[in-house]
């Protein structure tokens, strides 16, 4: 069945994925030659885009019917209206809690030569993504935020560079945000440079430390939805 299942994996963005109840076993992400007595497909509600709209559930149940047909099954289709309200809701969830933090390093004198900061990001443990961007590894084959130059690959100069934090992809426990303030004030040292918001006005280490409840808070937020940040579930839904 795994054949005809992969031919249903997208309805619109949103991922399909499908598990199975093996037979004289539990459920399972499906695997080539076992056998499975029951199968459940579920469908992504919602992303940072949009939710799951009537247009993009009318082609999983169409779909679906024919995925149904052609290994010989039955399919149970949940109510339209009860799938487009509960992907309305995560939805509201989603964009209500997308949140990026940025801090700024503002240069004090002349701007820094793009060649001289690439060495000095790369000794601060910086990763070069293929965009131009830098991204700092948490040890674990991911990042715990990036670092923009704000200028083109072209440009042989800039004077700000903004550190990117991605919150909801990145687990508590990983204490990003900290680690970022870190790195900024590592980076004022090496480089002479300022902390400041988005506005240019200096951050103090008490505006920082409050921005830090403020981060604590919004990972409750998350973990009372059982979206906990960093997650598998979280990682989907803010992709």
């Amino acid at each position: 069945i795994l054949p005809v299942l992969q031919t249903l994996r997208l309805v619109g963005n949103k991922p399909v994925h499908f598990i199975g109840l093996r037979v004289g076993g539990g459920w399972e992400p499906i695997a080539h030659g076992a056998l499975y007595k029951e199968l459940q497909g579920g469908v992504q509600l919602a992303s940072r885009n949009s939710p799951l709209n009537e247009l993009e559930y009318s082609e999983l149940v169409t779909r679906l019917r024919v995925v149904a047909d052609e290994i010989g099954a039955e399919p149970q289709i949940p109510d339209m209206i009860e799938v487009m309200t509960e992907a309305r809701t995560l939805h509201r969830f989603v964009a209500g809690h997308d949140a990026q933090l940025g801090v700024n390093l503002q240069a004090n004198g002349a701007p820094w030569a793009i060649a001289t900061l690439l060495g000095a990001l790369e000794r601060q443990g910086f990763d070069v993504l293929p965009d131009g961007r830098f991204a700092m590894p948490d040890g674990e084959g991911a990042f715990l935020f990036t670092l923009s130059t704000n200028v083109t690959l072209a440009e042989a100069s800039t004077t700000r560079l903004t550190l990117l934090l991605d919150v909801p992809c990145v687990a508590p426990a990983a204490d990003a945000f900290g680690a970022m303030t870190a790195c900024a004030r590592s980076l004022v040292k090496r480089l002479d440079a300022t902390i400041v918001d988005d506005g240019g006005q200096p951050l103090s280490d008490a505006a920082l430390m409050e921005i830090a409840g403020q981060v604590q808070e919004f990972y409750d937020e998350m973990e009372a939805a059982d979206i906990p940040a960093g997650s598998p579930r979280a990682l989907r839904l803010f992709s």
